[in-house]
């Protein structure tokens, strides 16, 4: 594991990437996601754990996603996510249909080492018509119980934000836990983080149960408010004025370049002010 700076953190992703990435109001790095537009990176498999908003579009907007899977994504009470929209009338970007379960069972089956996840609810609903991978099986311990095998999700890469990590690679989640399922499942997790600490976190009984072994992460890179303008658990709150200019603006590819130019130079402008 290695602490290094955002660019070096988004080399590691290559073009053609699967990439996990959480919901927003959990850790989306919103800073690597430009990061990632800056390096000009294509042909991303995003996989939405479970939905997505503003990280996904801008990725999409940006040139930079050939396949997304997910359940949803939404800009929440901003509206409909913009650029996201665009490409699903257009046809640009494949659509990998799923539900919160589906994809949070998957991706547990991917955690486990295991070739599926049996789960309940999907059975007589049209989206087994658009999912070959998933299949209907029979309970093997109860006759005619019919259930859908979830085929395991390992990305190749799970992209997030936390509160903390300390000097040897351990990562501080709090209270939720979707990094640990990211990293758990991804045969990579690189990390954002609030700040960097002193000591070891896995020695805190207080913090201990909420801290992702460095065993799972290859790289971290400090960047306070790395999720800004989403919204980042109980430690930041949304940035909603910036959130509702983009929903309008980027309704338009002229007004999403706009934001992003914005949404850019806030982020330069702050590193300048910490250097």
């Amino acid at each position: 594991m290695q602490i290094v700076d955002l660019d070096a953190l988004v080399s590691r992703i290559p073009d053609g990437a699967k990439l996990a990435i959480p919901k927003d109001d959990t850790g989306a790095p919103i800073a690597s996601t430009l990061a990632l537009i800056r390096r000009g990176i294509r042909n991303l498999h995003i996989v939405c754990v479970p939905i997505a908003g503003l990280q996904a579009d801008l990725l999409i907007g940006a040139g930079c996603v050939a396949t997304i899977e997910t359940s949803a994504v939404s800009l929440g009470e901003f509206g409909p996510a913009p650029r996201f929209n665009a490409a699903v009338k257009q046809g640009t970007v494949r659509i990998i249909d799923g539900t919160c379960p589906a994809i949070y069972a998957g991706m547990q089956a991917g955690q486990k080492g295991t070739p599926f996840m049996p789960l309940r609810g999907i059975i007589g609903s049209d989206l087994l018509e658009q999912r070959a991978d998933w299949k209907i099986i029979e309970n093997p311990f109860v006759p005619g119980d019919l259930m859908v095998a979830i085929k395991a999700i390992e990305p190749d890469v799970a992209l997030f934000h936390a509160l903390a990590a300390d000097r040897y690679g351990n990562v501080f989640l709090g209270r939720d836990r979707d990094g640990m399922l990211l990293a758990h499942a991804s045969r990579r997790a690189l990390v954002t983080v609030e700040q960097i600490v002193e000591g070891n976190l896995l020695d805190d009984s207080a913090r201990s149960g909420s801290v992702l072994p460095a065993l799972y992460v290859s790289a971290i890179a400090h960047v306070p408010r790395g999720t800004w303008p989403a919204k980042f658990g109980e430690l930041t709150g949304v940035d909603a004025d910036v959130m509702a200019r983009y929903a309008k603006a980027a309704r338009s590819e002229e007004g999403f370049e706009q934001m992003l130019e914005e949404l850019n130079a806030h982020f330069a402008a702050r590193q300048q002010q910490e250097a």
